[in-house]
C-alpha cells in the first residue's frame, strides 16, 4: 500500500519540500549535478563551498574503510573547497535558482579574513541564495586561515559570523567542526556573532589506512599523504553525540540545527530528527549509491511516520533528547539477564567465546549439544546479544534487582531489527 505523508518543513523560515539536502561537497559542485539532484527529488543543496581562494587539488584524494567485504564503513577525502573560479560558481547558483525556483539553494562560503567573509555573503545573496552556510570546519585546507583551524577558534568564529551577517539579509548557518572537545563553545560564539542556525558535523580528522609499500597513509600522492576528513556510516555515532549536546545546551537548544554525518538510510535520518535536527545533509552515501537514494529516504521516512501515527516532521523532532541523560542519572539498581531461544540457536558459539574472552565468563558451553548456557556470573552487559548472528535468538529476559535495592517496573527496551 502506498503511503504519502507530509515531509515538508520550514527551516530558518525557508519552506523545504522535505528535509533532505546535499551537503557541501563534491556531490553538488556544478550546475548539472545539482540540477539532476533536484530532478530526483532532493529539496535543496548546500552548494560546494566557494571563496576567493581557488583550490589546487591533489590526485588521488579519496580512500575508504570497509570490513569483511561490506560496503564503505568510512570514507576519507582530501578535497578542499571549490576548484572553480568564484564567478563561475555564482553564475551556476543563480541559474539553478532561476531554473528551479522551488528548490532551496544554500551557499556555503569560506573566506580568509573578515572582509572576504562579508564580501562573499553579499555576492551569494545577489546570486539568489536562500540561506548561507559558513564553512568553519573543513579539516584539509592548505591555509590555516581557513577551515577547522578557524572553527576551533571561538573568537574568529564570532568575528566571521558577524561579518557574514553584515553582508546579507539571509539566515546564516555556522557549520561546526568535530575536531574539538566542546563544540558548544564555538557554536555559542557563532550565535553571539549573529548566526541564526548551526550545522554539525563536518568531517573528522583521520588517517584511514597505511600503505605498506610507501610507508605512508592512504591515499598515496607521489609517496606522501596527509591527515584529512573522515565521513560515512562510521561517523554517525559521533555526529549524533554532537547534535544531542548542541540541542541539550541551555543557550543553544532553540537554535535550528542541520544534521549530517553518516546518513545512509531512512533510519539514520529519523535518528537525527529525533535528536532535534530540522534539516539533514547527505554526501558519502550519494558517492556510493547516487542521487536515487532520495526515494528510499523519503519512502522509509513516510512509512515510519505512518506506523507511529505522525502527520508531520515536527510531531517527533527532538523527542529523544529528554531521554538522553548524564551517566550519573542512569538507574543502576538491576541487571537484565538475556533469554536464549535454543530452537533458533545455530550452535556457532560466538556468544560463549565473546563472553569468556571479553566479558564475565557468564556463559558455559555444552559440547555435546553445542548449546550455550547462562550461569550465575551474568551481569547483564548484553555483549552476547550484540554478537549473536541470529535475529531473535538472544533477547533481554529476566530482570534481577541488586541486593537491597527497591524494586520497580523496568522497561527492558526493544531489540531493533535491521
Amino acid at each position: 500500500m502506498a503511503v504519502k505523508k507530509n515531509l515538508s518543513i520550514d527551516f530558518l523560515g525557508v519552506h523545504c519540500e522535505n528535509p533532505f539536502f546535499l551537503s557541501s561537497s563534491p556531490v553538488g559542485s556544478n550546475y548539472d549535478m545539482v540540477a539532476k539532484c533536484f530532478e530526483e527529488g532532493w529539496a535543496g543543496v548546500y552548494f560546494k563551498t566557494i571563496g576567493f581562494f581557488i583550490a589546487d587539488e591533489c590526485s588521488p584524494r579519496f580512500d575508504i574503510v570497509n570490513k569483511e567485504g561490506t560496503p564503505w564503513v568510512g570514507f576519507k577525502n582530501m578535497e578542499q573547497i571549490s576548484d572553480k573560479p568564484l564567478q563561475k560558481n555564482l553564475d551556476a547558483m543563480a541559474k539553478l535558482k532561476k531554473d528551479y525556483p522551488t528548490k532551496i539553494m544554500v551557499a556555503s562560503i569560506m573566506g580568509e579574513n573578515e572582509q572576504e567573509w562579508e564580501d562573499l555573503a553579499r555576492l551569494v545573496t545577489d546570486a539568489g541564495a536562500d540561506l548561507i552556510e559558513c564553512n568553519f570546519s573543513c579539516p584539509q585546507m592548505t591555509s590555516h586561515a581557513m577551515g577547522s583551524d578557524v572553527g576551533s577558534n571561538p573568537e574568529l568564529v564570532k568575528k566571521y559570523s558577524a561579518a557574514v551577517v553584515r553582508g546579507t539579509h539571509l539566515p546564516v548557518i555556522a557549520k561546526m567542526t568535530p575536531n574539538i572537545t566542546l563544540m558548544e563553545v564555538p557554536a555559542l560564539a557563532a550565535v553571539q556573532g549573529g548566526a541564526h542556525g548551526l550545522a554539525a558535523i563536518n568531517t573528522i580528522k583521520s588517517i584511514t589506512n597505511i600503505n605498506f609499500d610507501h610507508l605512508t597513509a592512504m591515499p598515496v600522492v607521489n609517496g606522501k599523504s596527509s591527515i584529512s576528513g573522515y565521513s560515512g556510516a562510521a561517523c554517525k555515532p559521533i555526529a549524533l553525540r554532537f547534535c544531542a549536546q548542541l540541542k541539550q545546551h541551555e543557550e543553544l537548544k532553540d537554535i535550528p540545527l542541520s544534521g549530517m554525518g553518516g546518513i545512509e538510510t531512512w533510519r539514520d535520518a529519523v535518528e537525527f530528527l529525533l535528536l532535534g535536527c530540522e534539516n539533514l545533509q547527505v554526501t558519502t552515501s550519494i558517492m556510493q549509491y547516487g542521487y536515487r537514494i532520495i526515494d528510499d529516504l523519503c519512502n522509509g521516512l513516510e512509512h515510519f511516520m505512518e506506523e507511529r501515527g505522525y502527520n508531520n516532521l515536527r510531531d517527533f523532532i527532538g523527542l529523544a533528547l529528554t531521554n538522553i541523560v548524564p551517566a550519573e542519572d542512569l538507574s543502576r539498581d538491576f541487571k537484565i539477564i538475556p533469554d536464549m531461544d535454543l530452537d533458533k540457536c545455530i550452535g556457532c558459539g560466538r556468544c560463549y567465546i565473546s563472553c569468556y574472552d571479553a566479558a564475565h565468563q557468564a556463559i558455559d558451553w555444552n559440547h555435546d549439544q553445542r548449546q550455550p548456557i547462562i550461569n550465575d556470573k551474568c551481569v547483564g552487559c548484553h555483549l552476547c546479544i550484540n554478537v549473536c548472528p541470529v535475529v531473535g535468538c538472544m533477547t533481554p529476559g529476566e530482570v534481577k534487582f541488586k541486593e537491597g535495592r527497591k524494586q520497580f517496573t523496568v522497561d527492558k527496551g526493544k531489540i531493533l531489527l535491521a
